[in-house]
């Protein structure tokens, strides 16, 4: 399958992956499927920052990555990151779920009646509520198990994702168990 033709200002803002660097990326289970670009980040995001770019990207699957242990979510477009920021996730008292999830809902305006809070642009991922939706992303904040993004970035994000798309929460590393003789 070809690559799409990408506008030379796009270049210069992504990173094309070889056939090598994308079956690396599946080997070593740094990606979960193949990846043709992802964005060109020259600096580390900090809290409520993002980047956003899919022009010259053309429609396709969209698909959600979310790495508590990097606090980053990426929002990929026909196998091109399209966007990436830094969140928030769950705290002890309750924890953001990993695994394989799918948006079930998505609610403009949605405002939870559990913590009286409210919660734009909302996709919904499991049946009691965990969802990704614009929040004050900050040092220090946690959320009651739902991942929290950059309100403009929300909104990018919301109206991309469509029910059905498919998000991936991933797994913290287990914590390793130290034996005393």
């Amino acid at each position: 399958m070809a690559q799409p033709v990408l506008a030379k200002e796009a270049q210069r803002d992504r990173l094309i992956l070889s056939q090598a660097q994308a079956d690396e990326a599946l080997t070593t289970g740094t990606l979960d499927r193949p990846v043709k670009s992802l964005l060109k980040v020259d600096k580390p995001l900090h809290f409520g920052e993002f980047i956003w770019n899919d022009t010259g990207i053309a429609a396709g699957t969209v698909w959600i990555r979310i790495d508590p242990r990097t606090q980053t979510l990426s929002v990929f477009r026909g196998g091109h990151e399209i966007g990436t920021t830094v969140i928030v996730y769950g705290g002890d008292n309750k924890e953001t779920p990993s695994g394989t999830f799918h948006v079930l809902a998505r609610d403009k305006v949605h405002r939870s009646s559990l913590y009286d809070a409210a919660m734009p642009y909302t996709l919904q991922l499991t049946s009691d509520g965990v969802s990704i939706h614009g929040s004050t992303v900050r040092w220090g904040a946690a959320t009651h198990g739902c991942i929290g993004v950059p309100l403009e970035f929300a909104r990018r994000l919301f109206d991309q994702a469509r029910v059905g798309d498919e998000v991936v929460i991933v797994a913290p590393p287990k914590a390793s168990v130290s034996q005393s003789s």
